[in-house]
């Protein structure tokens, strides 16, 4: 049976992490999965919030699967499981529709990044956040060097990564990094989820596009999208897509 579940609710969706004996880690299987669940989302127009939760565990979720990647050829842990992972959470993070981690739990390692790639958090008073590579030999590889860092700062993800240090959910909220810690942090998140459901889909997808290329998270893909979003609106492109298909030279309005 599959460990990563989506359900989607009228306009709200849930994307869910369902190994709770691994603390929710990931192993090649899930993050396939993940993949696919993703796919779902983006050719669903109807979906106005995603909800990143996991299954009831002690960690929200505690990374990657050691036993996925420990034998795994340094070519491959490199090329496959890293860069594999690492397209995912970008996919996660530039998916049109917002999206929201529910941590009731510890988001550690992977599962930190995880939370990282969604627009906003939220967390359990007890949930904590730790990058915990060095303690096996390894560093953070699904953007806990690059997207983290623009979210909490160079000195707090050395604080983590360099020296083993967790983060508690006051304090990241005070860095920004929690929209809120609340006890129920899936109701918490729902009733967030509900208020998007409410606004102007296509102004709520353009607003996050704009934010995402101003923040530097694939610029270059938001620049064009929202160029080809304006040029697909257009008499411009009505003319040229007319005149295409009636095979005559096509007269744009202005000229």
């Amino acid at each position: 049976m599959s460990q990563v579940h989506l359900e989607i609710r009228g306009r709200l969706a849930e994307l869910r992490l369902d190994n709770p004996a691994k603390l929710n880690a990931f192993d090649r299987d899930m993050l396939r999965a993940f993949a696919g669940h993703l796919e779902t989302v983006e050719r669903n127009p109807g979906i106005a919030c995603l909800l990143v939760t996991a299954a009831p565990a002690r960690a929200f979720c505690a990374g990657a699967d050691i036993n996925a990647w420990g034998d795994l050829s340094p070519a491959d842990f490199a090329r496959d499981w890293v860069r594999g992972g690492h397209r995912l959470f970008d996919r996660l993070a530039r998916l049109s529709c917002p999206t929201v981690a529910v941590l009731h739990a510890h988001a550690f390692g992977g599962g930190l990044e995880l939370a990282a790639a969604c627009d906003i958090r939220v967390m359990a008073p007890k949930a904590t956040l730790a990058l915990p590579e060095a303690g096996v030999g390894i560093v953070p590889g699904w953007s806990g060097t690059q997207r983290l860092l623009r979210l909490l700062g160079e000195p707090v993800v050395k604080e983590m990564a360099l020296f083993g240090r967790r983060i508690g959910a006051d304090r990241a909220l005070a860095l920004g990094f929690a929209a809120e810690v609340a006890e129920d942090p899936m109701a918490a998140a729902e009733a967030m989820a509900a208020k998007v459901a409410g606004l102007s889909p296509r102004a709520v997808e353009i607003a996050k596009t704009m934010i995402h290329a101003a923040a530097g998270e694939d610029r270059a893909a938001m620049v064009e999208a929202l160029g080809s979003a304006a040029i697909a609106a257009s008499d411009d492109r009505a003319e040229g897509v007319a005149a295409f298909r009636a095979k005559r030279a096509p007269v744009f309005p202005g000229t």
